[in-house]
């Protein structure tokens, strides 16, 4: 019989080296960098394990590393992103970012400074069956995200499961937000041309009204949109540009339009492409607009798995108290997390880092979080993926 998850020794761990990971983590955001641009982030992450004794994995000529900890045996995963948001901070922290027009606004410093000392905590408390990869990943915030780059380089085809935390400034730190099933959306982008002859307002009827069609295409595509699938399953197309015209009294010859697709759902996603190729075509056919649409697939929705969630819950239950573990809520936002969990069952876990009395929201120049969620953080994700092994084992 397997012995218990050592709580205790994780939270005194924990304590013990949530100062350090706070202090990694106020380094990280002084010196904010892009995706796929995260070198002084990888190489401060790589010393920092290999000063505790581990041997991390560098990506060859790429940004992101792994660790593991542990030995031969089945594997679960932690996902720890690292990238930056091209945002000018206006916080006053004495550790502000040092990089003009850049910052850390959703957190990913506090979700590396958490996967980096999770691998020490983990190592000093000894994994002695199977392994726990953690897993530091480059551009998540960059379309279609660094994920997928990962998973295509092999590194999750071994893990049985995976976890991942997502800062979550609308919940306490010291609380944890759990959900069965979608937690965060789709994630396309798409451009619609429409092109013409062009011609004078004064004479619309002998070319082709391109704004007049623009307008009728961005009112009635998306709602066309919500009737063509299960009004059960949440979808939103919604456009973010409109480029067109030059002057008042000329019709252009051509309009572009483009925009973002999310969904909830793994079906709609996978039908989306056809069904907003044939519902713009046939709203802009009647104005006799020559009609371009391109589509870019990016990410699936994150659905996390119920046996993960349930057996996260279970442990978190253990380690932090029943009213810590909350029911979380499934957002419209995107996470190339779900990247991952095209190759192995797992969930993304909100980790709260709200201030009592003070809201801040994610992607904000004044995003700030509360910095007693890094210890809890430490715990949880120990705890976490040492609850998924166990599972890994006995299922094994």
């Amino acid at each position: 019989m397997r012995k218990p998850i050592p709580i205790d020794d994780i939270r005194a761990l924990a304590a013990e080296l949530a100062p350090a990971a706070v202090e990694m983590r106020r380094t990280i955001h002084r010196h904010p960098e892009l995706g796929d641009q995260e070198l002084r982030t990888t190489a401060l992450v790589v010393d920092t394990l290999e000063a505790g004794g581990l041997v991390p994995r560098q990506r060859t000529l790429k940004t992101g590393l792994t660790v593991d900890v542990g030995h031969d045996g089945p594997a679960v995963g932690f996902r720890a992103d690292m990238d930056a948001l091209p945002i000018d901070e206006t916080t006053d922290v004495p550790f502000r970012s040092e990089v003009e027009g850049v910052m850390h606004a959703c957190g990913h410093d506090a979700h590396t400074a958490i996967g980096t000392y999770a691998a020490l905590i983990s190592d000093r408390i000894g994994i002695d069956h199977g392994r726990v990869r953690f897993l530091f990943q480059p551009a998540e915030e960059l379309f279609p995200g660094g994920a997928t780059d990962m998973v295509r380089d092999g590194l999750a085809e071994d893990l049985s499961s995976i976890m991942a935390f997502h800062a979550d400034p609308s919940i306490l730190a010291g609380t944890v937000g759990l959900k069965i099933g979608p937690i965060t959306s789709s994630s396309d982008r798409f451009e619609i041309v429409l092109e013409g002859p062009g011609g004078h307002t004064a004479r619309p009827y002998e070319t082709v009204d391109l704004i007049g069609a623009a307008a009728r295409v961005i009112s009635e595509v998306p709602n066309l949109l919500g009737r063509s699938v299960d009004a059960r399953k949440p979808l939103v197309m919604v456009f973010g540009q409109v480029h067109g015209g030059k002057t008042d009294n000329v019709i252009p010859a051509s309009v572009t339009m483009s925009g973002t697709c999310r969904t909830l759902d793994r079906e709609v996603w996978n039908e989306l492409p056809t069904l907003v190729e044939r519902l713009t075509q046939e709203v802009a056919a009647p104005h006799g607009a020559k009609t371009t649409v391109r589509y870019q697939r990016g990410i699936p929705p994150v659905v996390n798995d119920e046996l993960v969630i349930e057996r996260l819950r279970t442990a978190y239950q253990n380690a932090f108290g029943l009213e810590s573990v909350l029911d979380s809520y499934a957002s419209l936002g995107a996470e190339d997390f779900s990247r991952f969990l095209d190759a192995s069952a797992g969930a993304l876990v909100r980790l709260g880092v709200g201030f009592e009395g003070r809201r801040v929201d994610l992607h904000s120049a004044s995003f700030d979080l509360d910095e007693s969620a890094i210890e809890t953080g430490l715990v949880a994700a120990v705890v976490g993926t040492m609850a998924l092994l166990d599972d890994a084992l006995i299922s094994g």
